[in-house]
């Protein structure tokens, strides 16, 4: 069985391996201390304390193998490898709403570091699937849940 390719960013491989670092060093002593104290509550059976914290242990546990297998199956985008002819992952671009006018500026990024608060879209994206491989100056169009979106790429770079 194939796993899925991970693609990340130089930024994306530094968070994931910070998280992965937190949870096996930090977070699973806490919720190791959480359970040891709730056991000292006596019967375990109806004791919500050690449910919670078991149930917080296996989230973290899983967490953990979700991480390690990313981190596996990871191929890292190098800031070299970032055409600025053409959008791919790791470009930053920025786009124009061709209907309000409107510009945005978007990092392309693999779907695992994906955050469109932070304007990081994925390359799986409808926007990012839209303007993936092509050139500034193309103008693309979006199938969003409102309709089309017309985009005009504007500016490329890393």
């Amino acid at each position: 069985m194939n796993d899925k390719q991970i693609i990340l960013t130089q930024e994306g491989l530094r968070k994931l391996e910070d998280e992965l670092e937190n949870l096996k060093s930090v977070k699973r002593r806490e919720v190791a201390e959480r359970i040891k104290v709730a056991i000292g509550y006596g019967d375990i059976s109806e004791n919500s304390e050690y449910e919670d914290a078991k149930n917080e242990q296996a989230f973290i546990e899983g967490r953990v193998l979700t991480l390690e297998k990313m981190l596996r199956n990871a191929r890292i985008i190098n800031n070299d490898d970032i055409d600025i002819d053409t959008v791919s992952i790791g470009s930053i671009v920025t786009v124009e709403d061709m209907e309000y006018g409107d510009t945005m500026e978007y990092s392309i990024v693999g779907t695992a570091e994906a955050d469109p608060l932070q304007n990081k879209i994925s390359n799986e994206s409808p926007v990012g699937k839209a303007i993936l491989g092509k050139k500034k100056g193309t103008v693309v169009e979006v199938s969003v849940p409102v309709g089309i979106i017309q985009y005009k790429i504007l500016d490329i770079k890393k």
